[in-house]
């Protein structure tokens, strides 16, 4: 065990000797050169030496405790800038694969959505000299064909032995002007530009390429490939990945000299190496690594269709391809249940009191009627007879007595 932590200590210290303490402590050296030196005096070596050594003379420095107080921070100051260095490159990466540009902010996607359309329309336009060039070989060999045809005879064999020179002249030539146009057409992209810089589309044409030959989704299959692939090739892509991040930082370096150039002119021209040397870097670790992703997919495919369970024929075909992304890729998520609403409950309405109508009155029952008889039914009152005064009286004038 004390062995396994003393063998990781030592990588740690040798990587962050490497990554950091070194790049970052030549770039304090340039710092202070700069600020000794000026501009004035940008290539005055004896000047910065007089510098230095009246600053190595201040007592303050020559005790024990001041170089160790100087050695911790160069040390310090070293460590700091190398890991904002590599944060920079972080950036830079971001910026140079450019994967999100659709994502950036408003300005910054609008211009770079015009750019993108712009390389596209200089793509379109040499993908056609591409195919013209490669049209006009097989016009020529059948133009050939065509006059062999005509020739009878013994010009008929000395047609044929001309003919065949001419076509391997003519052959030879518009294979190397096919390679020259599809040379122009890949140094702006080598599929239909999707992002702003060379680097993001050589990346992207791996993801394009399987789509359209395997109909594999590499974004599916890589991590699960990943785990199956034997150390040898896990070595060789991830050195590869190494040296891409090793060339953006190279960039971020460069943009850290930049303003040095404040203080001392010549900064600038150690930006601009530095510059050159990264894009360099960067262009060949990005086809580097591009590169071997895919043939790690195409070599591997059918190993990882193996240790899923997809059934193959052998050769990694556009049906394993669709299958293994079928198998591979996560399914969708269920859809939301939605709980049924509850409608806030309803206020009461105040209804005025209706008056009560008053009871009917009870209505007595009806008597029980019998036909009458004798005894019940009342005596109807006769007239009286009239008296002998009344039968006396005279009655009105004109009128005899009443009867």
């Amino acid at each position: 065990m004390g062995d396994l932590w003393a063998e990781l200590g030592r990588r740690l210290t040798e990587r962050w000797v490497s990554t950091l303490a070194l790049p970052g402590a030549l770039y304090l050296a340039v710092a202070t050169a700069a600020y000794a030196l000026g501009w004035s005096g940008a290539w005055d070596v004896g000047h910065l030496a007089e510098r230095v050594t009246g600053w190595a003379a201040d007592p303050r420095v020559d005790t024990f405790g001041g170089q160790a107080l100087v050695l911790a921070a160069v040390v310090a100051g070293s460590t700091a800038v190398g890991l904002a260095a590599r944060g920079l490159g972080w950036l830079v990466e971001r910026l140079w694969t450019a994967a999100d540009w659709e994502r950036w902010p408003p300005p910054l996607r609008g211009w770079t959505g015009r750019w993108v359309r712009s390389r596209r329309a200089r793509w379109d336009r040499l993908r056609g000299e591409v195919e013209r060039a490669r049209g006009g070989g097989g016009e020529a060999e059948r133009s050939e064909e065509a006059g062999r045809a005509r020739n009878r005879g013994g010009e008929a064999e000395r047609a044929r032995r001309g003919s065949g020179e001419a076509r391997q002249a003519r052959g030879s030539g518009g294979e190397e002007a096919f390679a020259k146009a599809y040379d122009r057409m890949a140094r702006i992209s080598p599929e239909r530009p999707e992002r702003p810089t060379w680097c993001g589309d050589r990346i992207a044409a791996v993801r394009t390429r399987l789509a359209r030959d395997h109909r594999a989704d590499l974004a599916v299959l890589w991590p699960h490939l990943w785990l199956v692939l034997p150390e040898e090739e896990r070595v060789e892509v991830t050195a590869a990945r190494e040296d891409l991040a090793l060339a953006t930082g190279l960039t971020a370096w460069a943009l850290l000299y930049l303003p040095l150039t404040v203080w001392w002119w010549p900064a600038a021209l150690v930006a601009a190496a530095v510059a050159g040397i990264a894009w360099v870097r960067a262009r060949s670790a990005v086809g580097n690594y591009a590169t071997l992703v895919e043939a790690v997919v195409r070599l591997h495919a059918v190993e990882l269709a193996d240790r899923v369970g997809v059934a193959h024929e052998g050769v990694f075909s556009g049906e394993l391809g669709e299958r293994l992304t079928l198998r591979l890729r996560a399914s969708m998520p269920p859809a939301p249940v939605l709980a049924p609403s509850v409608s806030a409950p309803v206020p009461p309405v105040a209804v005025p009191p209706v008056a009560a109508s008053p009871a009917p009155a009870p209505v007595p029952p009806a008597a029980e009627t019998r036909p009458p008889t004798a005894e019940s039914r009342s005596p109807v009152p006769e007239p009286a007879p009239p008296s002998a005064a009344d039968a006396a009286a005279p009655g009105r004038e004109g009128e005899g007595p009443r009867r």
